[in-house]
């Protein structure tokens, strides 16, 4: 059985784990602000597990 581990996010994938609309992920993403993202030659975007881990981890604020 496959694991989604090592399986790139899609931009579905991130918006529903953050609870966001996809239009907050694409101006987020114009903004500079979005995680890294992997264009695919059909245009689609892939976001690395690691890479949405680090970015969440930026955005921590100390309490």
């Amino acid at each position: 059985m496959a694991t989604t581990a090592g399986k790139p996010m899609t931009v579905t994938d991130l918006c529903t784990e953050l609870g966001i609309a996809r239009s907050t992920f694409y101006d987020w993403r114009q903004k500079g602000r979005a995680p890294r993202c992997i264009k695919l030659p059909n245009g689609d975007l892939r976001i690395r597990r690691i890479d949405y881990e680090r970015w969440l981890a930026s955005l921590e604020v100390a309490a």
